[in-house]
């Protein structure tokens, strides 16, 4: 049995909603709310892939790195 997420939703005053995971801080947004939570669940899926790839970053390529 899972723990729970706690998600705030908001309806912005242009009409859009946002999302807030509270546990990791991550927000979305979309037209309505369930588009909202959709999205918030994609960004959450992401973020979490991406703190779990242990690759390392790459390294800078642009010319105002140089030395």
């Amino acid at each position: 049995m899972s723990a729970g997420r706690e998600i705030r939703l908001i309806e912005e005053d242009d009409g859009w909603w946002s999302a807030v995971d509270e546990q990791t801080g991550i927000a979305s947004q979309g037209a309505t709310r369930q588009e909202a939570l959709e999205n918030l669940d994609e960004a959450v899926e992401l973020a979490t892939e991406a703190r779990d790839d242990d690759t390392p970053a790459p390294e800078p390529d642009a010319p105002w790195f140089d030395d």
